[in-house]
């Protein structure tokens, strides 16, 4: 795929990629074509066994606006139940492209993430933000419900409380106060905030890969078993990570006393 919407990076030696969200004219808002790209991009990513970590970012003041508006109203009232048919055909399948895919996925938050931009870094497996960053459910602003996973993921992350609150009010939270919440992971000053990120990537590219994706499937398992179940599901992915050349490795470097080298195999 020709990437038009999104600028693709890529870092030691092709084992970190990073999607940068490039329309900053538009403060990075969400056309088909972006979040066409960005699925992609994600789906590559999941399928190359030499990515060991994924990031998306923004580029300018924001990370993302949200959706481009003018572009999905064009056919409004022409086509028939074209919102829907955008939340279906755009934002679902981006959605299910992060949560499943076997690669740490880390949002960097450098600006406003609003509407289903700040979903967007949600729904990431963790984001890290800038300080100056902020994040507003600002769907109800327009009359809409929170999507991008939204009612699914926030009332998980912060509660009833906190989640119809956000949702209803669309209030703005700051970096600080999402972290406080335990939206996000950590919040890095400006100055310092591409520089601290790129220490958390990097550290992710040095670990042993299939152990995080296992753990990954384990903690989104978690949403619909029993304890039972996950109990019994975590015996079976245990055994699994076991198998792993990683465990080896790291078993024969804790033995060795030394440093272990993961290979995510």
């Amino acid at each position: 795929m020709i990437y038009t919407q999104i600028e693709i990076q890529n870092f030691h030696d092709g084992r970190l990629q990073m999607a940068v969200l490039n329309q900053p004219d538009s403060y990075n808002s969400f056309t088909a074509d972006m979040l066409r790209e960005l699925r992609h991009f994600i789906h590559e990513c999941n399928t190359d066994e030499n990515v060991r970590c994924v990031a998306i970012t923004g580029r300018g003041k924001a990370f993302s606006s949200g959706q481009n508006l003018k572009e999905a109203l064009k056919g409004f009232g022409e086509e028939e139940r074209i919102i829907q048919r955008i939340v279906v055909e755009y934002y679902n399948p981006l959605v299910k492209e992060i949560v499943n895919c076997s690669k740490p996925v880390v949002a960097l938050v450098n600006g406003a993430a609003v509407g289903a931009g700040a979903m967007l870094a949600l729904i990431c497996d963790f984001a890290v933000a800038a300080e100056s960053a902020y994040f507003s459910q600002a769907f109800v602003n327009i009359g809409l419900i929170p999507d991008t996973g939204g009612t699914y993921f926030l009332p998980k992350l912060l509660g009833r409380q906190q989640a119809n609150y956000l949702a209803m009010t669309g209030n703005k939270l700051s970096a600080q106060e999402a972290k406080t919440l335990g939206l996000i992971a950590e919040v890095f000053p400006d100055a310092d905030f591409e520089a601290e990120a790129k220490k958390v990537l990097e550290q992710l590219v040095q670990l042993p890969t299939k152990a995080i994706a296992l753990t990954k499937k384990a903690f989104n398992s978690s949403y619909g078993n029993s304890l039972n179940a996950q109990l019994d599901l975590e015996g079976i992915l245990q055994q699994e990570a076991a198998e792993t050349e990683d465990f080896k490795e790291g078993i024969a470097a804790f033995l060795e006393k030394r440093k272990p080298n993961y290979q995510g195999k």
